[in-house]
């Protein structure tokens, strides 16, 4: 897979795309990373990327100019475009499962005030948020996507098994984890874990789960698919309170 992310701040991501699972997918050639300097396809001394907006307001607007020409020199046949942008599509496990089917991904981080709503229009762009809240650039928000994306693609993650248990795989929450000592400061870990019993870790880990949504995140119960006896268990717990 080829992912070509366009930003004026290509040094954003020198570090981040050389360490862990990514830099080491990019190393050995499972996933492809290229980062370009807007300012190379912008026009005069100075590079100018951004304007005032029509109508008044605070703040600079990209201009179209610049972001378009470096998009349709970069992108491929079939390739789809990407704008971080506030107003998108809230990027989630079954969103970035999608964009890893596609050969190409080109990724334009936003900055100032935003960007001419013509860009989008003219590049047929996906535009994509990773969150309801503001960041300075889409700089990060790129990195996220990359890494979401990456996650699926086959090779990156050597267990492939974990992208199935983990959570928002199965819209639920992953159950807690636990690991040695059995006992730290007073605190042990779940007789069932250390029991060697799979089916009864099994049925404790999906339990677990199952309560750790209900507690932090109840909203993502309406994407499960629960047994009878897990909705009862829900429905217990509601009456519960």
């Amino acid at each position: 897979m080829r992912i070509d992310v366009v930003t004026i701040f290509p040094e954003a991501f020198t570090s981040p795309l050389q360490v862990g699972l990514l830099g080491k997918a990019i190393k050995a050639g499972i996933i492809e990373v290229n980062v370009h300097d807007l300012r190379n396809w912008a026009p005069g001394p100075h590079r100018k990327v951004d304007e005032a907006p029509f109508g008044g307001g605070a703040g600079m607007v990209m201009t179209p100019g610049p972001v378009v020409d470096a998009v349709e020199s970069i992108r491929q046949p079939g390739a789809r475009v990407i704008l971080l942008n506030a107003a998108g599509r809230l990027l989630d496990h079954s969103l970035a499962r999608e964009l890893s089917e596609d050969g190409q991904l080109v990724v334009v981080c936003g900055r100032y005030e935003g960007m001419d709503e013509r860009i989008g229009q003219a590049l047929d762009a996906t535009e994509i948020s990773i969150g309801d809240f503001v960041l300075s650039g889409g700089e990060v928000a790129a990195l996220v996507l990359i890494e979401a994306v990456g996650r699926f693609v086959p090779g990156m993650v050597g267990n492939a098994a974990s992208l199935v248990e983990e959570s928002f795989a199965g819209a639920l929450l992953e159950y807690p984890q636990y690991t040695r000592p059995a006992e730290f400061r007073g605190l042990s870990v779940p007789e069932v874990l250390l029991s060697g019993h799979h089916d009864r870790i099994a049925r404790w880990r999906r339990e677990q789960a199952l309560r750790r949504t209900y507690l932090r995140r109840p909203g993502l119960l309406e994407k499960a698919d629960l047994s009878e006896e897990e909705q009862a268990m829900v429905q217990r717990w509601r009456e519960e309170g």
